[in-house]
């Protein structure tokens, strides 16, 4: 199997280890003919800003968006979340659009009120993960067809999934957390599946991402 890390900026070097440690080949996107065969994709953290522009200029939103709405699995952390939102609190226009949520951009403040937390995420099993959040975003608002995975103990929310899209706002890859990259790999496979028919349903159109 072969799952994309979106390698423009970023912490995509760590999620490529990640994959590999699960035995999953990684494959840096850089292009639009890196996307070529791919069973999922990674949107790492970064700059949000630095990666929506170079996104643009290489030419990888359209083709991103072909990948989500044929049912790919897409993982986004601290970053990669904003890039899926629909709606950035701050003002921004959306990047993909393909989660139905507004997210707030350093929502715990700057580099130097990063920090770790022990979080439950019950889709996961009974251990906690260990999360680390470096100006990490907050999801403020989730849509109807939002599932939240996971929440800190004041109850804001850090992780979520539509479908086929999940998103935490924390890095999980540099934690050493790889159960998150173990599910995108499971998704990944049932979409590769003809047999599973679930895996293979298109994500719907939104007028945020035909605008953006």
């Amino acid at each position: 199997m072969r799952i994309g890390v979106l390698a423009v900026q970023g912490a995509f070097v760590e999620h490529a280890r990640m994959l590999r440690a699960i035995g999953v080949e990684p494959v840096d996107v850089r292009l639009p003919a890196d996307l070529v065969g791919l069973a999922g994709l990674i949107l790492p953290g970064g700059e949000s800003t630095a990666m929506r522009r170079l996104v643009d200029r290489w030419g990888l939103r359209a083709p991103i968006l072909d990948l989500a709405r044929g049912g790919a699995p897409i993982l986004g952390t601290c970053a990669g979340m904003i890039l899926l939102a629909a709606d950035i609190a701050d003002g921004d226009p959306p990047v993909f659009g393909l989660l139905d949520v507004t997210v707030r951009r350093n929502a715990f403040g700057r580099q130097l009120d990063s920090f770790e937390a022990d979080i439950a995420v019950p889709i996961l099993g009974d251990s906690p993960v260990h999360g680390i959040f470096i100006r990490a975003p907050i999801v403020e608002r989730v849509g109807p067809g939002v599932a939240v995975v996971a929440c800190l103990d004041d109850g804001r929310v850090v992780a979520v999934r539509e479908r086929n899209i999940l998103a935490t706002a924390f890095h999980p890859e540099l934690a050493g957390e790889m159960r998150f990259h173990r599910l995108l790999a499971t998704m990944a496979a049932e979409h590769a599946d003809p047999g599973e028919g679930a895996g293979r349903r298109p994500h719907p159109t939104r007028r945020s991402v035909a605008s953006a």
